[in-house]
Order: C-alpha cells, then structure tokens, then sequence
C-alpha cells in the first residue's frame, strides 16, 4: 500500500530506509528534490563536502528503496557522497553538527550507525572490504546483499583494481557501482543504454541464458560450439561493454546508465537483488558532480569541500585575517623557485587546490604532473624523475603519504633520491577527524636511515625550509606544516636557506627549558612570556629538524636545565623519542638527576573538532602546556628569579 504524501513534505516523513518503501517511484523524484535542498541548506551552513552527495542522490535514494540496510551491507568508499545517506538513514536531526565537536563525522563511522556498514575517510578501500562482506556473508551461511559504491576518481587508485581482480577470481555474489562523475556524459548514456541494462540484468534474460548454457551440453559437439558462439554474440549486442576491463577480469558489467533517472535505478537493482545468482557485478552509473547546485558547474573542485557559503550567491564565507596559510606560502615561495630554476617540478595526488599546486599548474603547465588518487605512484613517479637529475615536489598531505610508505622506503629512501616531500595537513586537521590527522608521520619518518625531516614554526620559516629543499641533493628531505592560518610574522624579501640539523635558541633561561618542534612555539613563546611575567626565566629553543637531531642544542638544553620539555604536535614515537634515545645513548639520563617530559598528541584517535579544540584536548594549547610546566614547577618547588632552589 503506497503512502500518499503530499510534495514537499515527503522527507519529513522518512526517518529510516524503510519507509521509503511504501513511495511511488513519482514520490521518490520529489524526495529527491528535497533531499538535494535540504543537502545544500546544510552544507552552507556547516561546511564540508557538497559536490559529490548532491551527484549521488537519486542513487542513494534507489539504493536504499531497493536493499534493505543495515541487513544488506552498503558500503560507501572515502563518506564525500555519503552525506544523503546519512539524512535518510536517522541522521537528519544532527546534520546541523556535521563536522563538529560532539557531532556527527563527515565520513562514515561504524560507531556512528548501524547503517555505516564500513568506515571510510581515505578512498578505494569500499571494493575490498565488500568483497570480505561477502566472503564472510558466504562462510556464515547468510543471504545479505553487499553494495558497494565507488568514485570514478577513488578507481585510479591500485586498491581498488586489486579488489576487482579479486572478486573476479572469488565470484561471489556482490555489486560493485561506479559512481562516475565526469562532468561530461558518454553518449551512450539515456534511455536505449537504460533499456538495456535493464533487459540484461532482468531474472527472464537470466534464466534463458542458464537454460540455454545447460541445454548445450545435450547436442553434439559442433551445435554445441554454435550455440556458445551465439551466446556470446547475444550477450554483445545486449551488452556492448563485453570487452572492458571490468569483464575481462570477471565483472558482468552493466551500463553506463543515467544515475539522475530513479526509475530505470530502481528496475535494474531490482532485477540483480532478485534475479539469480550473478557472481560480481559492475554496475556503471554517470552523475553529475554537484547537480541541482547552480554555482558547483562553474567550479567542480571549489565545491568538491567548502566553507560556509550564501545559498542564493554561492560566496563562501571568507575569513577577515590578512595571515596566509601555509599552504598559500609553500604554493607562492614554490612558483618563485620555479621561475629560476627550470629543474622544478610539482606532482600532487588529485588535490591540486588542497595543496596550493594550482597556481604552479597555471604558471608552469608543462611541469606540474595530477596523477589522479595514486600516492604510491606519485612517489616512485617522482623517484625517477630524481634519478634522472629533475628536482620533484611531491605536495602532499600527510595522511595520504601513509598510503605510499612502502614506496618511500624502497624507491626513495634506500636509494637517497633527492625527492622533496612537503606534508600539508601535519598535526591535527580539525573537522575532517581521525582519517586525515597527520599525526604519525614523524614517528613513521624518523626511524628511517638517510631522511632529512623539517618542521616550521612559522611562515617564514617555512620559506627558508622550501628553499632549503630545493637546494639539498644528498637524499630525501621532508617538510611537515599544518592546515590553516600561518602566525602572521613578516617574511622576509630574500629567500635564505637553512643549516640542516641545526636549531635556534629564541629565549634564554635558567630552571627550565622547552624545545619545541613545529607549529606549537606559538603558544609556547605565549607560555614563556607570561611565565616571565612572573618571574620565571625559561628557555625556549626551536628545534627545526626533527632528523637529524641538533645533538649539540639538545645535550645543552639538558645539561643546563633541571627540566627539558619536548613539545611537538605529533604522536609518540616521533621527535621526543628520538630525543630520549639519543640522551639515553649518551648515558646522560641515568647520570644526571634531570627531569625530561615529552609532550605528544594522546594515545589514541582524536574525534573531529576544531583545531584549537583538538588542541585542548591534546593539552599541547596554550592553557595545556602552561599546566604542565606549572605542575611541573610545583612538584619540584622551582622558584621564580635567577636563583635555582630545588625542594
């Protein structure tokens, strides 16, 4: 029995997959509509990732009247189309908290809901995991559906090939949909290909397909052999994508089809949930990356990820501070580089505006090189071209480069390629959560022989660290900044490079001393100023390379000081480790009575907030450092003034 909602109200009535069953398929364009705006009126006001969700609509809407979720596993790869998805799965209530502190999580979160079958933050991993579903479903005995829903761009990546490849060798029962979202449609698309896709995945074609596979075997050889080449032609002229590379590595591959027409979505899931057993299945879907959004056309990667934004003029909240961001920095200070030096070269991994590499594309197009989601490409790509004497800039977020480590060991480092690795979003990045921090790159690069690791404090620093980059040849060197604002100090008009290894004392004392890495010597030059205030004489030292250590700023830091702090924005195991390992390689820490306390991001996994929020709870903010150093000064009764006083 079908509901009859009115227009307009039906997305007020949907609280869960399930009753979008009782919709007419008319009903389901009209939610559609809806969901599209309620889509966009979120986003600008919350931030986050638009063009996508709003290109998947129709099919989420089709997914989820088809299959019957969280039963049947719908698996979403990277969670930037998955905002839909979470709107009518329960969640439209909190979508005002998307990407907050306490809110719901930009991408999809097992812990989150029962409908978020598989996390996901990175891209390509949605084929292998359903593939796993599926074994698993098989070995359990179980009789669940497993979907999986891909970006054409998350196919670049190897991953998902292997997974492919894979499922054509299991032949298990899955569905794979390629959610292709070129802004160009292959003429192939409409109503004919609709047509028949639908005819080839229907149970009848199914069934006297079998039929006929079994009755082969009755005649005598040759009619036998006819009739399999008959087949075959049959299932061409059906299916004029026989030879892809999905079929040829076991895929019965259907489309493409217009992924904006619910009605032909719904006939062809319809026919592969209830039809006979099919092995995997590719089903072929073209969208339209921000469809319904008048602004998103005439800029698809501005509204991949957005700010805040006007819904009537598609502006973005623009911030009212005059500071770069580092990004803007590293993209300006490069573009000068490369107007004198033509060995320069810029590879990215598709996030060109993510890493400010689209002025270097506009400005120097023959040497900037997207090579799509593929980070371990990217990596050994740059490798040859620094075997062969070019200078390559491999831009790339830190959490992306953990995709790529095995080729950073092999192809880079083992043979001390001269590749430069400047890590954009090191430390925490706020609102994306736990799959983008760059948390661990420092303890993942610096148990690494022949690597060269920097850390700016601030933005001028950070030109010196580009430069010094550019020019350094003897192996691989590695540049680590965070997202968001710079500190808004002047940067010099000539470029200068740096020593490599060798930090900078900034502040002078006596009791205690602070050795800070990176971003952090903000608040810590904050801490000692007020510390001052009081009386406090503190040094402050910026350590600049994280690898290898300025061994003879650390051994006076120590020697001199009754505490030394080590405070980097990184997780355990990174620059203060390598520290203790180093004084304790020295015999320095069991023949002097000092105390040494590292200050690293917590144990654990930090949940999507602000920045500064993040900060606080890593206490590595202001307040937290200033904590700690007063806990500190009170458990060994320092006093304040020049004289030393230990209780």
């Amino acid at each position: 029995m079908k509901k009859n909602f009115s227009k307009g109200k039906i997305l007020d009535k949907i609280n869960s997959p399930k009753e979008l069953k009782s919709l007419t398929i008319e009903q389901l364009e009209f939610l559609s509509n809806e969901l599209r705006d309620e889509l966009v009126d979120v986003v600008s006001r919350t931030g986050g990732h638009l063009g996508a969700g709003l290109g998947v609509i129709e099919l989420t809407v089709a997914i989820h009247y088809v299959f019957n979720a969280p039963d049947d596993k719908i698996i979403w790869d990277v969670g930037h189309q998955a905002y839909p998805h979470k709107i009518l799965t329960g969640r439209r209530g909190k979508m005002s908290t998307l990407r907050q502190k306490g809110g719901i999580s930009g991408f999809l979160k097992m812990t989150e809901s029962e409908y978020d079958s598989f996390g996901a933050g990175h891209s390509s991993t949605s084929i292998s995991s359903a593939l796993g579903m599926a074994v698993a479903r098989d070995k359990l005995k179980k009789n669940n559906e497993v979907v999986a829903i891909i970006g054409d761009g998350a196919m670049s990546a190897g991953m998902a090939y292997e997974g492919i490849n894979n499922a054509g060798i299991i032949n298990t029962d899955m569905i794979i949909i390629l959610n292709d979202n070129d802004m160009s449609i292959s003429p192939a698309v409409g109503a004919l290909s609709n047509y028949l896709s639908n005819v080839v995945s229907s149970r009848s074609f199914n069934t006297v397909r079998e039929i006929a596979k079994e009755m082969i075997d009755f005649f005598p050889k040759e009619i036998g052999q006819t009739a399999k080449r008959a087949e075959g032609i049959a299932r061409k002229i059906l299916n004029k994508y026989e030879s892809t590379i999905f079929s040829k590595m076991g895929m019965f591959y259907l489309g493409p089809i217009d992924g904006h027409d619910v009605n032909s979505l719904v006939k062809i899931l319809k026919n592969l949930k209830e039809g006979p057993s099919h092995g995997p299945v590719l089903l072929h879907v073209v969208t339209e990356k921000g469809k319904g959004h008048p602004f998103s056309k005439y800029s698809e990667e501005k509204y991949h990820a957005v700010s805040k934004f006007s819904v009537v003029t598609g502006d973005t909240v623009k911030s009212t501070s005059n500071v770069p961001t580092y990004t803007n920095v590293f993209s300006d200070t490069l573009c000068e580089l490369a107007e004198k030096d033509k060995k320069i070269v810029a590879i990215t991994a598709a996030m060109p505006s993510g890493t400010g590499l689209n002025n270097f594309e506009k400005k120097f197009r023959d040497r900037f090189f997207d090579v799509g989601i593929a980070e371990q490409h990217a990596v050994t790509f740059a490798a040859g071209m620094a075997a062969e004497g070019l200078k390559p800039f491999v831009a790339i977020y830190s959490t992306f480069l953990q995709r790529a480590y095995d080729q950073v060991i092999h192809d880079v480092v083992i043979q001390s390629l001269p590749v430069k690795f400047m890590m954009d979003r090191a430390g925490l990045v706020g609102a994306d959560g736990a799959t983008h921090a760059g948390s661990f790159d420092l303890a993942y690069l610096l148990c690494l022989p022949n690597v060269v690791v920097m850390a700016p404090s601030d933005e001028n620093e950070l030109t010196k660290m580009i430069l010094t980059a550019s020019n350094y040849e003897l192996g691989p060197i590695f540049c680590r900044y965070p997202r968001g604002e710079a500190v808004g100090v002047k940067i010099d008009k000539k470029l200068t490079s740096l020593k490599i290894g060798k930090g900078r004392i900034l502040n002078q004392g006596i009791d205690i001393a602070i050795l800070s890495l990176g971003t952090r010597l903000e608040d810590v030059l904050a801490v000692h100023e007020e510390l001052k205030n009081n009386g406090y004489n503190i040094t402050v030292a910026d350590a600049r390379f994280a690898k290898p250590i300025d061994v003879e700023l650390l051994k006076r830091l120590f020697l001199d000081h009754q505490v030394l702090f080590i405070i980097e924005e990184g997780a355990a195991g990174g620059f203060s480790s390598h520290c203790i390992k180093y004084l304790s390689e020295q015999d320095l820490l069991g023949k002097e009575s000092k105390l040494v306390k590292c200050l690293t991001l917590p144990d654990k996994f930090q949940d999507h907030a602000s920045q500064q929020e993040q900060l606080n709870e890593a206490k590595l903010d202001f307040d937290g450092i200033m904590k700690q150093i007063k806990d500190v000064i009170e458990k060994l009764k320092i006093h304040s003034g020049l004289e030393k006083k230990i209780g």
